[in-house]
């Protein structure tokens, strides 16, 4: 905590609203803090509560609102309850906290059903010496909860309310489809289950989570103020990712379409209209994001030949495999952020996205320590999601780029990352740092989030769309087009080397007249 409080500052200078944080919470670490071992308890490594509650001060005497993510669909094995559950017997109230099953086969020695791991290998793990086996939708040590249970439900309205009395101004909900299972558990048909973003089956966006999200609802409006959540779900159909988003239950619902739509002009038309679409059919804002802790980094992905596998969680790259374009790959990123800022909605920003910070490719397999990669050993789709989360260059000639005291980081930066760094960006005019201060700038002084996206027709490979007094410009393509006559620019994410002309892989915005 205090290192993010010595960093608001910076965060103020970008022109950010708010701040999301991951979990910060008490944890082994099993999973970058999504196995929680106690709901209340800030994690020593981090600081302490009282550091906690210094930041939300600081950050809202800022004007900068605070997010915290919440975890409901899991806990880690090291949290009381599921210690206590491993000591009781089957039957038991400790037990009914979490989903225990006996095992199928005479001695209770195949799982209970077939349900796969979204990070590989089953979903099921075995209490030693018994019969009984125990639900993880996620690793081993994140063993899923029983939300049909009353306790369950109503410790989770104690944690809301707990985080709200500090002052929070809403939550991320982790795998907001996930908290109900079909009753019975029954078995998938295998031949229907991907774990590339679908999500479907018997363990995903069942009807009665929503209950849950209403009963939330009212728990966040019974405090003063605007208090929000933000759904991370995955359904499918898409379309009912709008049944998260109603007036009585979240406010918003991340567009992973959107981050996984391939560069290409018509593609990401489409997905924008749809975008705006769904949300808008039961009066909610759509959002808007580029990357996250899950996903390959923007720059890295779009420097690919083909987006292909990388679009989805989990998905790295490593040393093995094709190496993107850096140069073309944040080329894109630039012009894509200017797209994504331009247009009505809510935009999220994933930390060093503003600094144009590409994916490590290369990290050795020795220092991974995601799951999906731990499980699956690095083969196949378990590459894993390591290389979207190394800590950011703050310093060139600093210990760490300046993120810590020592060269020692939780993961290891890559040598590339110093032309990266905050400091060198801060004085240069063309910087992607600067870049992103001067677009947030002016969505804020146009009030782009509050706009209306109107369509202009444009060229082949072009997209080109007014909101307000604005007009947004991105030529997806390679060769440069023409911009409209009389054209005041007023930003653009590459220069214009020649006057009246939009270079290829580059978005402009103009003020219209």
């Amino acid at each position: 905590m205090p290192g993010i409080i010595s960093r608001l500052s910076y965060l103020d200078q970008l022109g950010v609203d708010a701040i999301w944080l991951s979990p910060f919470y008490k944890s082994p670490q099993a999973d970058a803090g999504y196995d929680v071992a106690d709901y209340r308890l800030v994690d020593p490594m981090f600081g302490n509560n009282e550091d906690f509650e210094r930041l939300l001060k600081e950050a809202h005497a800022r004007g900068i609102k605070v997010i915290v993510d919440l975890v409901p669909n899991h806990t880690s094995d090291e949290h009381a309850w599921f210690q206590a559950a491993l000591k009781s017997p089957p039957g038991s109230p400790e037990r009914a906290r979490y989903i225990f099953r006996d095992g199928k086969g005479k001695d209770g020695e195949l799982p209970p059903n077939n349900w796969p791991s979204i990070f590989g290998k089953s979903a099921w793990d075995r209490v030693p010496g018994e019969k009984q086996w125990y639900l993880h939708l996620f690793d081993s040590k994140q063993p899923d909860l029983n939300w049909d249970n009353p306790e369950v439900r109503a410790e989770f309205e104690k944690v809301l309310r707990f985080w709200l009395d500090r002052g929070v101004d809403g939550f991320r909900v982790d795998v907001a489809q996930s908290l109900i299972k079909e009753k019975g558990l029954p078995d998938i048909d295998e031949s229907q289950y991907t774990n590339e973003g679908a999500m479907v089956g018997p363990m995903w966006n069942q009807p009665p989570v929503h209950e849950i999200y209403r009963s939330w609802r009212k728990i966040l409006d019974s405090y003063p103020g605007k208090r929000i959540m933000v759904a991370e779900a995955f359904v499918n159909p898409r379309e009912q990712l709008a049944d998260y988003i109603r007036p009585d239950e979240m406010d918003q619902a991340f567009n992973f379409e959107y981050l996984m739509t391939k560069w290409d002009a018509s593609a990401y038309r489409s997905i924008i209209d749809s975008s705006m679409a769904l949300p808008a059919s039961v009066g909610a804002p759509t959002t808007w994001v580029t990357s996250n802790h899950d996903i390959v980094r923007a720059p890295s992905r779009l420097g690919l030949k083909e987006l292909g596998r990388h679009a989805f969680p989990g998905n790295g790259i490593d040393a093995s495999m094709p190496q993107p374009d850096e140069v073309l790959g944040l080329r894109r990123a630039r012009a894509l952020a200017m797209l994504t800022l331009g247009l009505p909605g809510s935009a999220y920003i994933y930390q060093g996205e503003e600094l144009g910070l590409p994916e490590h490719t290369t990290m050795e397999g020795k220092y991974r320590q995601d799951p999906m990669f731990l499980r699956a050993k690095g083969k196949g789709l378990g590459i894993g999601r390591d290389g979207c989360r190394v800590p950011l260059p703050w310093k060139v000639d600093a210990p760490s780029f300046g993120f810590g005291p020592s060269d020692k980081t939780w993961l290891p930066q890559p040598a590339s990352y110093a032309r990266y760094a905050v400091d060198r960006q801060e004085d240069a005019a063309d910087s992607t740092l600067n870049l992103y201060r001067k677009v947030l700038e002016l969505r804020h002084d146009y009030k782009l989030g509050d706009g209306k996206l109107q369509w202009v027709d444009a060229g082949k490979d072009v997209l080109a769309f007014d909101n307000g007094d604005l007009r947004v410009v991105i030529n997806m393509g390679e060769q440069a087009t023409a911009l409209p006559e009389g054209s005041q620019v007023l930003l653009s994410s590459e220069p214009l080397q020649e006057a009246g002309k939009l270079p290829g892989n580059t978005a402009v915005w103009l003020k219209r007249s």
